[in-house]
Formats: C-alpha cells, sequence, structure tokens
C-alpha cells in the first residue's frame, strides 16, 4: 500500500473516532494529561499496523488499540487500578435493589455520577463507558475487550449496581 493511500485510508477510517479513543482513555486512566498521551500513542500505534486492518469498523479497531494502551499504561503507573475486590455482602445486598436507569440518572448530577464512576474499578468503567457513553453493543464491547458477551453482561451488571450504590442507593442502573 502506497503511503498516501494508507494515509487517505486511515484518515478515512480512524480519524472519525479520535473523540471517542479520547474519551476511553479519559475513563480508563482518570487524568486529562494521560488520557491525551495515550490516546496518541495509540493513535500513532494503529497507524504503523493500519496495513493490519482488515476494513470493517474502525472504531472498534481504534477503541481496541486505546484499550490495551490504557491497560499497558494502568500496569506501568498505576498496577493497583487494574485490581478488582469481591465483596459478597455488597453484592447480595445489591442484588434485592432494581429499577429504571434513566431515574437515577435524572436524580444524580453530573458531579457525583462521574465521581461514582471514576471509583469503580478499572474493567468495570470500562465496560459502563464503552456501553452507555460510547454506545457500543454487547458484541463490540466483547470484541474491543477480548472476552465473551456472558462477561461483558456481568461486567456491566456490576457495575451499575456499584453505581447505584455509590449513588446512595437510587434504583439501579438498567
Amino acid at each position: 500500500m502506497r503511503q498516501a493511500e494508507k494515509r487517505a485510508d486511515f484518515e478515512a477510517a480512524v480519524l472519525p473516532h479520535l473523540d471517542a479513543a479520547y474519551n476511553l482513555a479519559r475513563w480508563l486512566v482518570r487524568n486529562e494529561s494521560d488520557a491525551e498521551d495515550v490516546a496518541q500513542e495509540a493513535t500513532l500505534k494503529a497507524f504503523r499496523f493500519f496495513e493490519g486492518f482488515r476494513g470493517g469498523d474502525g472504531r472498534a479497531w481504534l477503541l481496541t488499540i486505546v484499550r490495551n494502551a490504557c491497560y499497558s499504561w494502568l500496569r506501568r503507573n498505576r498496577g493497583d487500578d487494574l485490581n478488582v475486590t469481591l465483596d459478597e455482602e455488597i453484592h447480595v445486598a445489591e442484588d434485592r435493589r432494581a429499577g429504571p436507569e434513566a431515574e437515577v440518572l435524572r436524580q444524580a448530577s453530573a458531579r457525583s455520577l462521574q465521581h461514582a464512576l471514576e471509583g469503580l474499578p478499572t474493567v468495570l468503567r470500562e465496560a459502563i463507558v464503552l456501553r452507555e457513553l460510547e454506545g457500543l453493543s454487547y458484541a463490540e464491547i466483547a470484541s474491543v475487550t477480548e472476552i465473551p458477551i456472558g462477561t461483558v453482561m456481568s461486567r456491566l451488571s456490576r457495575a451499575r449496581r456499584r453505581l447505584q450504590q455509590a449513588l446512595g442507593g437510587k434504583e439501579a442502573l438498567q
């Protein structure tokens, strides 16, 4: 592939999704400056390896690269962020509550919701950001994160319950 042709194809397939790339990086690394660095690094890596892109969804392909770059950055800089603790009492209590997501989102202020999202373990925050903020389907999330759809559904459920708890026990997110 000629360089000019590669560049034009890359610009068409990947560049429209730079905002989504930054958004995912921002939520995973939880720092704007670091997110810019990680997103830029991921975009450069995407360009270097663009010959390996086989068409399809450029957004999901780029977000996979961004996700991997974020996890590499987190392992180097904040390894503890990747640990997920399972407190059975919290999960059992959380399972007893259920209700509409829309009501919680209307009642929660943007700041408390952001704080609650940032308080989630990385893998749960990643799932909720990809689904609710980036609008990816469960299958797309499974592809980006390289996990089974059942795991995606489990992570989303746990993330929603933890958000519910963090937002004061209001109705659960769907």
